[in-house]
């Protein structure tokens, strides 16, 4: 899967979780400030996640994550 792809499904995942439009989601994007996203929401993404890519996202790691683009090469990593 090519980091394009996995962009595209995180941008699709924080469009339906977040409401906001998938086109407007960039690596930059930082899920807690620009989203204004507490720990409920953040940890409810990371599930999603972890659905989506079939992998483990530990709290520590989960923690670390705080932009579109983090996630992204987090699961790019780890897939």
């Amino acid at each position: 899967m090519s980091r394009e792809e996995v962009l595209e499904k995180v941008a699709k995942i924080i469009s339906n979780h977040f409401d906001i439009e998938a086109e407007k989601v960039t690596d930059q994007l930082n899920i807690k400030d620009d989203l204004n996203a507490d720990s409920i929401s953040v940890m409810e993404f990371v599930l999603e996640l972890e659905d989506e890519f079939g992998t483990e996202i530990s709290d520590e790691d989960a923690e670390q994550i705080e932009t579109v683009g983090a996630a992204v090469d987090y699961i790019m990593n780890h897939l």
